[in-house]
């Protein structure tokens, strides 16, 4: 048998092995511990510039929806624009024409054999006249008005008792608006 010195000894071994093997895991734990707050603090650190990025992509996009929009409605602002005026450059050529008509029948001669002519001259400018209307074309009141150089075109200026300066004494060329646009301004004389 063992004696009790060599059993305290073994007990001693068995004690201090224990109490390596105690350390040992504590180490370990500690440095899984350690590692596992490591790894905590990293993934903390990637939520957070992950979150970061995701907010960067956010706004992005929420600038991108904002363009979009903004050009959607130009867009359709243009069109409908064009489609305004889609008509304007046959009827700036045709506004000379309605001139000539104008001009003609101010100088009509006299006599029954003309008179019928004239008449259905005057009903062809007519029907001219309301085609270009219902097109949006209209001539701009001037006389007594005061000059505008959006919408007159002064080719003289003139001395007058009866207006103040700046008003549209006489009319020399007719103006056309085309709905709300400036198609061709007026030609007038001015006061001074």
């Amino acid at each position: 048998m063992q004696s009790e010195s060599e059993t305290e000894i073994m007990e001693e071994r068995q004690d201090a092995q224990t109490a390596e093997e105690t350390a040992e895991r504590v180490e370990t734990a500690n440095g899984e511990e350690a590692a596992a707050t490591e790894s905590v603090e990293e993934l903390k650190a990637r939520i957070e510039a992950l979150s970061a990025q995701n907010e960067e992509y956010m706004q992005r996009l929420a600038r991108s929806q904002a363009d979009f929009d903004n050009f959607r409605k130009r867009t359709i602002r243009e069109k409908e624009e064009l489609g305004k005026y889609a008509s304007s450059k046959l009827i700036a050529e045709l506004i000379p024409v309605i001139d000539n008509f104008g001009r003609a029948l101010d100088t009509r001669p006299e006599g029954e054999a003309s008179e019928s002519f004239v008449k259905g001259v005057e009903m062809i400018y007519r029907q001219f006249d309301n085609v270009l209307q219902a097109e949006g074309l209209t001539t701009m009141e001037t006389v007594g008005q005061p000059f505008n150089p959006e919408f007159h075109q002064a080719v003289m200026q003139v001395e007058s008792d009866e207006h103040e300066e700046g008003i549209v004494v006489e009319e020399l060329q007719k103006g056309y608006m085309l709905k709300d646009k400036v198609l061709r301004p007026a030609m007038v004389k001015v006061s001074g």
